[in-house]
């Protein structure tokens, strides 16, 4: 290591104020620091919070997400593995199929192996096209205002390679990131200025946009013609009968093993990352509880399994493992920029997301994936819902010293 940063050091003059390469000094940075901590660091009283910086929490945030990136490769291969065999082929077309065998794997659902690397090929292009485009955009930015290029994107980047279905053409999430990043963060200052969540707002666009490639039932698994609903799109039109004719328990919905985009389907991953970030005090758990209660509390009281609406019939225990619900719960609304910041103001901004969640489920089922637009519709309010808590602040503490 210590031969490579003096070869980095060799080359530092190249990309500062003089040098030759002066106006690549932002991608410069980010490799920099990507390799090795920054060398300027706030250490003055004022500035100090923790020995975190904002590297570490992006790391911790990956490494969180991971558990339900490796089982959604899993599940999308699975998924794929499936299909197939229920359409009785035995491979596919494309340079996918021509390259599983090359790497030893083959098309069998038991198959662990088999199963993560088909997902895996599906996977990796989708990330990797959001991970240039998006990088790009950002050493744009950062060249033009001459900033350093921020460590964000890159948790922006993998949650958003997390929530598209593994069919998506590659076209369309290079534009899904293109307009999360510059309209939902760049335009209004880059990192830490955004007030709605880039990745879910990057998700939002594509799906109002190309709702062909972002919904209905032939996109969640990639097979060519192999149709199969999400357990939450069936449940909007039958309820319980719908989701019980599929053949689903609640065990397999919990643990994942079912249709959907690529990260959100296992609960069970997303718990296992919450209590990685709320061990590390990098998540509100605050904000997690509220989701969940928000969206809890309503189903309890006003369920109705007799109800004309089918959704009214499903209890509170499928709900939250329906959809992105959780994954959008842990990973989403936790954002430390577009969240609430005060303590009282995380309940009420979470509770806030469960019950708008909650509403567009039951009252809108029309839409029955209702975490994506409630988030983004708190992200809104999050500011004011931390103004009015600061000022009751302000005005308790009046009262009492008067």
């Amino acid at each position: 290591m210590k031969k490579l940063r003096s070869f980095l050091d060799s080359l530092d003059p190249l990309f500062t104020k003089g040098g030759r390469f002066e106006n690549f000094h932002a991608l410069w940075e980010a490799i920099d620091t990507f390799l090795f901590s920054p060398a300027d660091l706030a250490r003055g009283s004022p500035h100090v919070r923790d020995a975190i910086d904002l590297k570490r929490v992006m790391i911790i945030v990956v490494i969180a997400a991971t558990p339900a990136a490796l089982f959604g490769m899993w599940n999308t291969g699975y998924q794929a593995n499936m299909a197939l065999q229920s359409l009785g082929l035995v491979t596919i077309e494309g340079w996918r199929g021509a390259l599983l065998p090359l790497l030893g794997a083959g098309y069998d659902p038991a198959s662990i192996y088999d199963c993560l690397l088909h997902g895996v090929l599906y996977f990796l292009p989708i990330y990797i096209t959001t991970m240039v485009v998006g990088l790009g955009w950002e050493v744009l930015f950062a060249g033009v205002r001459n900033h350093e290029v921020n460590e964000g994107f890159f948790v922006t980047g993998w949650l958003f390679a997390l929530i598209v279905p593994a069919t998506i053409p590659l076209w369309q999430v290079a534009v899904g990131i293109s307009f999360g990043v510059i309209l939902g963060k760049e335009v209004f200052g880059g990192t830490g200025k955004n007030f709605l969540n880039p990745a879910l707002l990057g998700r939002a666009f594509l799906y109002f946009a190309y709702p062909a490639q972002i919904s209905g039932d032939a996109v969640w698994t990639p097979v060519d013609g192999f149709s199969g609903a999400t357990a939450l799109g069936v449940s909007a039109i039958e309820g319980m009968q719908g989701i019980a004719a599929m053949g689903l328990t609640w065990t397999q919905s919990f643990v994942g093993t079912m249709q959907g985009s690529i990260g959100e389907t296992s609960a069970l991953a997303c718990l296992i990352g919450a209590a990685i970030l709320i061990f590390t005090r990098i998540a509100s758990w605050r904000i997690i509880v509220a989701v969940f209660a928000g969206l809890i509390i309503p189903t309890l009281i006003f369920g109705n399994a007799d109800s004309s609406n089918p959704m009214m019939s499903i209890p509170w225990y499928w709900h939250v493992t329906l959809g992105g619900f959780a994954f959008g719960a842990i990973f989403m609304a936790t954002d430390p920029v577009s969240a609430a910041q005060t303590n009282t103001g995380k309940w009420v901004f979470g509770f806030l997301i469960g019950f708008m969640t909650w509403l567009i489920r039951v009252v809108n089922p029309a839409f029955p994936e209702g975490i994506m637009l409630a988030i983004l519709f708190a992200n809104v309010f999050a500011p004011v819902i931390d103004h009015f808590v600061v000022q009751a602040n302000v005005k308790r503490r009046l009262k009492r010293n008067v």
